[in-house]
Formats: C-alpha cells, structure tokens, sequence
C-alpha cells in the first residue's frame, strides 16, 4: 500500500521539462540541422535542413514531415496553446513538399547552376507561419510557431520516410507542363521544374503561382532568371490583393488574379503563348483545396468551381483514367 502511494506521488510530482532536460530531449530526438533561413515576410520563409544521415533518394513532388517538440518556446504574436504534461516531452509533426532553391547560392562551387533535388546534400521547405486557428474554436497551430522561433544552427527532427504521389511520371522532351499552384503550393513546382529543364525538357514549362501580394513570391528571382536562360520556361506570378487587383481607376488594373478565371477567360494561354492543349500538356495542382477544386463523392458541389471541374471540361482527364498528355495530377492534403 505504502508502495503504491509513493510511485502516486511520484507520478503527481512530474513538472514540464527543465532546460537541461529540454536539451536531453533534442539529443535525442532530433536528427538535423537547420543550415539556412531565408526569410521573406515575418510569415514566410524558406527553410534548408540538412540531415545528419543521408536521406533516402527521392522524386520531385514528393514530401517528408519535420517536427519540433512540445517543450520548444513558441514565436510571441502566435496563438498561446496549453500542453499538457503528458504531451510536453511529444514531437509535434507536420509534412511538407519538399521544394529546392532551383539555383545553386553564390558562395557554392556550382554557383548559379540549376540545384535540382538530386543534386543538393540538404531538404529545402517553403513554409508559412500560421499564427493562430482558422478559427476561435480551432486548436492552435503546433509548428509553426516553434519552427518560426528557429535560426542557423538549430536542431530539428525529420522523418526518415520521404513519400507522396505527386510525381512528373512520363512527360516526353517535347510535351508541355503546366503547373498551377496558389501560395507555397509552388514548392514541388519547383523542385519539379528544376529537374525537368535539368534534363533537357524542350516543351514549355510554365509555372502560375496565386498569392495576395507580390511579397509572398518567395522565388521570384530565380524564376526570373530561368525565364532569361529558357527560352521554353514561363513564370507567372499572379496577386489578388495589390493594388492594381483592387482599384479599377488604375492603369494598370488587372483584377483579381484567381487561377480559374485566367484559365477560363484564355488570358493564361495568351500569355504563355501557347493554346495548353490537352493534346500536349500535363497539368499539376498543388495548393488550396478551393483552387484544386476536388469534390469528393456524395459532396456538393461549390459554387465557385476549382481547377479540376474546369479542366475536365477543356479536355483533360484525370491521371488515373489514362496517361499521356491531357492529365491532370493534384497534390492531396486532405
């Protein structure tokens, strides 16, 4: 009886990590090191993480979880979050597309090189910090809020599974890509792009990415750089709330900038140059779920359809139906 009451008491006596337990806690779980942050807004930043063993091969397009635990410190300005003892000693986890820098950094013996994924020795992610819940009732975000509170030198864990769908698949030399994505939905755009005009691609290869304000294209002058040296390669960063997406007496008012409305209205092939054929190009959704616009069965359908519905009736078919061009592959985060 005696016994039992001392291992309760024991039990009760448990308090929240320590700071030397905290570092006990890293050591041994954790397995990498961020080794750049590149910040770009106070809510996004690209993240390079090397890991201490070599990570296993992997295609473009596919993703990984990285992770941070319960007891690290969260960034001020984000939503508070209760831990509960028994969860403070827990990794939080969250996976992401694997992006790539698309070039090699100045100070690298490569450098300006294209840095497809296969070439580099580090993971590079494209992330943005979510400050609080989508919305009052809503759990507060775990990662990135610990993430964010990270620099140089800082330790991480990174799973060792690197997986996913999300592939280039067979695209013959002289076949178009068109990849579509809305915020850091461009991650495996990018590592995507890199490879292909790695390998010589000689079909276009266009990249649309949507965010509100032209701050949040985080890769906006590597794209511009490709565009200078391939003559097949087209960037389109798009914005919805910059001023020339809002006020009409402008002169260089554009309107919203939605992908489905560009599609739709044929400004994106005007702009590429190119009518986007299903006879000759593949299509890649990556982004938010209203843009992809995938409706599972027995739900109803929205209003304001997504990329799917609309490409589905220009012609294109999903990937699983049959290969070749006219597919359509979307990255699933639901």
């Amino acid at each position: 009886m005696n016994q039992h009451l001392g291992a309760e008491r024991k039990m009760d006596e448990v308090d929240y990590p320590d700071e030397e337990e905290k570092q006990q806690l890293r050591e041994k779980h954790y397995n990498a090191t961020i080794i750049k942050r590149i910040d770009l807004t106070e809510d996004l930043a690209r993240f390079r993480i090397q890991c201490d063993e070599p990570f296993m091969p992997f295609e473009p397009g596919q993703y990984v979880a990285i992770g941070l635990g319960n007891w690290e410190p969260r960034l001020r300005g984000t939503q508070p979050e209760d831990v509960p003892i028994k969860k403070s000693r827990k990794l939080v986890r969250r996976a992401y597309s694997i992006s790539c820098p698309i070039l090699h950094d100045a100070d690298s013996p490569h450098a300006g090189q294209l840095a497809p994924v296969d070439e580099i020795d580090y993971l590079e992610f494209y992330i943005t910090l979510v400050r609080q819940g989508a919305t009052s009732a809503s759990k507060p975000p775990a990662l990135t809020p610990r993430l964010f509170g990270k620099t140089d030198g800082d330790r991480i864990c990174v799973e060792k599974k690197i997986t996913g769908r999300y592939l280039l698949g067979d695209i013959l030399l002289d076949e178009n890509v068109l990849m579509l994505g809305t915020g850091t939905g461009e991650a495996p755009h990018n590592a995507m792009a890199t490879t292909l005009l790695s390998n010589g691609h000689r079909g276009k290869v266009v990249v649309a990415t949507s965010v509100r304000f032209q701050s949040d294209l985080g890769y906006q002058p590597e794209h511009d750089e490709l565009m200078r040296r391939f003559p097949n390669y087209c960037y389109l960063p798009l914005t919805t709330r910059e001023p020339k997406n809002l006020e009409p007496n402008r002169p260089d008012y554009v309107g919203k900038q939605y992908l489905q409305t560009i599609f739709t209205s044929g400004r994106l092939a005007e702009m590429v140059g190119d009518p986007l054929s299903p006879s000759n190009t593949h299509v890649f959704l990556c982004g938010n779920p209203d843009m992809i616009g995938y409706v599972p069965p027995g739900a109803e359908t929205p209003d304001r359809p997504g990329m799917l519905p609309l490409l589905r009736a220009a012609g294109f078919h999903d990937a699983d139906e049959a290969s070749g061009p006219g597919t359509i592959r979307f990255e699933k985060y639901w």
